[in-house]
C-alpha cells in the first residue's frame, strides 16, 4: 500500500505547476517513504559521466562532482541495465558515495547497500536513480517491479523539466566547439557554471538572455571570479556557437603591436612585417572576439577598437582598405572602467559601446553556499589529474572553506584545494580514500580570525544609518589596512601578519580597494 501511495505522489507531481528542483525532492521524499536509504540521488547523463541534479543524505559537496562512468563501476552497470539493479551487500565494488553521507563526519562511512534504476525515455538513457544505505541488507525485500515505475515516472519527470533538450545542446556545443582557432580556449578550465546561490541563479539568467543577441557584453567582477567561464557560457549559447571565439588578452599586447594583433597588417607595414597577416578581427568574422582585460587595453588602440564596434570595419596596418568583419565583442575587466574614464584611462565612447549588457561576475564571498559544490568539483578534478582514491573534504575544514574571505575568489579556491589535495594524498597509500583535514589548509585557515570580527563589531557602531552596506564594509576594510600599515612602518608583510592574513591576499585586498596599484 505504501508502494502505491509513493507511485501515485510521484505521478501526480507530473502534471503539478512545481519547479524541476522542487519535483526532484518531492520524488526522494516520497521514495524515503518506501526505501530505507540513508542517501539518495537523482542524477542526468553528459556524455560518459552522470551528474547530480538532486539528493538527500550526501554531503554538499557532493553536488560538485562528476561521476566518470569507466571509474564507476556500480553506476556503469545500472546505466547498461534494462532494469533496476539492487547490488549483493558483500560485493567488493567501490561504492562512488563512500565517504559522501552528510552524516560522515569524516570518518569515510563506507556504503553497504546499494540499488539503482537506469533512467531511459524511449530508447535514449537519460541518466539514474540511485538510492544507498549503511545497513548491508536494507533493499532486500524491495519489490523489482515496483523500482522499475519509479524508474519510468523519473525518466518522465526529466523529460517534463526539458533536460533532454539540454543535454542534446550540450553535446551539440562540445562537438562544434573543438576547432584549432579554439586550442587558447580548450587548454583552460571547463565550461561549468556552478553554483546554485540566487546571485548564481540570476547570471544564468542574464547570460541566457543576452546569449540569444548579437549584442557586446561587458563582464566585469574581481580577480579569479571566472569571467573568462562567463564568456565562454555566453557564447556556447549564443547563434555563433558553431564559429569560433578567438581569445585576446589585453594586458599581454605591447602598445607597439596591439594594432597587428588585433587589426592585422600588410607586408612592409614595420620593421620585421615580411607578409601580409590578418588579425584577430578578420580570422574571428563570423564568430566571437573575447578581449580579457579591456581595461588594459592601450589608449592609442582604443580609437580603432570604437571604429570596429560601431562600423564593423577594421583596417589593417598599413592599408588604406576597409575590411568588413561580423564579429560579436565580448569583453571583460577586473577594473572599475567608469572610474578609468573618470581618470582618462579609458576613453568614454568605447565604454559606452562595451557596456550595452553587462554582466557582473560576483565575488565568492557573496555566495557562500556555493563553495561546498565548488570544492566537490576541484577535489574530484585534482582526483582524476593525480590518479588517488576519493578524495573527501571534513566536515571542519568544509565550514573553515566557508568562513575564510577568499580575496583571490574561485582561482584562489582552486589553488588551495589543488595544494591541500596533494598534501594529503602525500601520506596516504595509493588508492586509499584521501581525506583533506583543517591541519592540510594551513594558518590563513585558522581560527585566529576573532580579533578581526571584533574590530568590525566594534567599527560598526559609529557607522552612519544610511550608508550603504558594501561600502561601509570596504570603508571599514580600508582603515584596518591604513591602520595595520601604520603600525608596521609601511612594512606590507608585517601588517598583512598582523592581521591575521597571507600577504598575497592582503595585497590583492589593497589593490581592489584602491590602496595600491595592481
Amino acid at each position: 500500500m505504501n508502494q502505491l501511495r509513493a507511485i501515485v505522489s510521484i505521478a501526480s507531481d507530473l502534471t503539478a505547476a512545481l519547479s524541476s528542483e522542487e519535483r526532484y525532492r518531492r520524488l526522494l521524499e516520497a521514495l524515503r517513504r518506501v526505501i530505507p536509504y540513508d542517501a539518495a540521488a537523482l542524477l542526468r547523463l553528459e556524455g560518459d559521466a552522470l551528474i547530480p541534479v538532486v539528493s538527500q543524505g550526501l554531503s554538499a559537496d557532493a553536488m560538485g562532482r562528476r561521476f566518470a562512468l569507466k571509474e564507476q563501476p556500480r553506476l556503469d552497470i545500472i546505466c547498461r541495465s534494462d532494469e533496476p539493479v539492487v547490488f549483493p551487500s558483500d560485493s567488493d565494488l567501490p561504492d562512488p558515495y563512500d565517504g559522501l553521507l552528510a552524516n560522515d563526519h569524516g570518518e569515510f562511512t563506507r556504503v553497504h547497500a546499494c540499488l539503482g534504476c537506469p533512467l531511459r525515455v524511449g530508447d535514449e538513457l537519460i541518466g539514474a536513480l540511485t538510492a544507498d544505505a549503511v545497513r548491508p541488507n536494507a533493499f532486500e525485500e524491495i519489490d523489482p517491479s515496483f523500482l522499475a515505475a519509479v524508474g519510468a515516472l523519473a525518466g518522465a519527470e526529466m523529460r517534463a523539466t526539458h533536460l533532454i533538450e539540454a543535454l542534446e545542446q550540450s553535446a551539440q556545443r562540445q562537438g562544434l566547439i573543438a576547432r584549432d582557432l579554439m586550442r587558447d580556449v580548450q587548454l583552460r578550465q571547463g565550461s561549468d557554471i556552478i553554483g546554485t546561490t540566487r546571485v548564481m541563479q540570476r547570471l544564468r539568467q542574464d547570460i541566457d538572455l543576452v546569449a540569444r543577441s548579437d549584442f557586446t557584453v561587458l563582464i566585469t567582477g574581481e580577480t579569479g571570479v571566472g569571467k573568462e567561464l562567463v564568456a565562454r557560457a555566453v557564447q556556447a549559447a549564443s547563434q555563433r556557437h558553431a564559429e569560433p571565439m578567438l581569445y585576446v588578452n589585453c594586458a599581454a599586447l605591447p602598445e607597439t603591436l596591439a594594432d597587428s594583433e588585433l587589426f592585422g597588417h600588410v607586408r612592409g607595414a614595420f620593421t620585421g612585417a615580411t607578409t601580409d597577416r590578418a588579425g584577430k578581427f578578420e580570422v574571428a568574422s563570423g564568430g566571437t572576439l573575447f578581449l580579457d582585460e579591456i581595461g588594459e587595453l592601450p589608449l592609442s588602440v582604443q580609437p580603432k577598437l570604437l571604429r570596429a564596434i560601431q562600423q564593423g570595419e577594421i583596417q589593417r596596418v598599413g592599408s588604406d582598405q576597409l575590411v568588413k568583419a561580423d564579429v560579436r565583442l565580448i569583453a571583460a575587466t577586473n577594473r572599475d572602467l567608469e572610474q578609468e574614464v573618470k581618470a582618462q584611462r579609458f576613453r568614454a565612447d568605447l565604454f559606452h559601446r562595451l557596456n550595452v549588457y553587462p554582466l557582473r561576475v560576483p565575488p565568492l564571498r557573496d555566495r557562500v553556499e556555493d563553495i561546498p559544490l565548488m570544492a566537490g568539483y576541484f577535489c574530484d578534478v585534482m582526483r582524476k589529474r593525480l590518479g588517488l582514491g576519493p578524495v573527501r573534504i571534513d566536515a571542519d575544514s568544509a565550514a573553515a572553506l566557508k568562513s575564510y574571505p577568499w580575496p583571490g575568489n574561485v582561482r584562489e579556491l582552486e589553488n588551495v584545494l589543488s595544494r591541500v589535495t596533494l598534501k594529503a594524498a602525500a601520506k596516504t597509500k595509493r588508492g586509499d580514500p584521501v581525506v583533506i583535514s583543517r591541519s592540510h589548509l594551513g594558518p590563513d585557515f585558522a581560527s585566529a580570525q576573532a580579533p578581526v570580527i571584533e574590530q568590525i563589531s566594534s567599527k560598526a557602531k559609529t557607522v552612519p544609518a544610511n550608508i550603504d552596506f558594501k561600502e561601509a564594509t570596504r570603508e571599514f576594510q580600508r582603515s584596518l589596512i591604513e591602520r595595520a600599515l601604520a603600525k608596521n612602518d609601511g612594512n606590507w608583510a608585517a601588517a598583512a601578519r598582523s592581521v591575521g592574513m597571507h600577504r598575497s591576499n592582503f595585497h590583492h585586498l589593497a589593490v581592489r580597494l584602491g590602496l595600491k596599484r595592481g
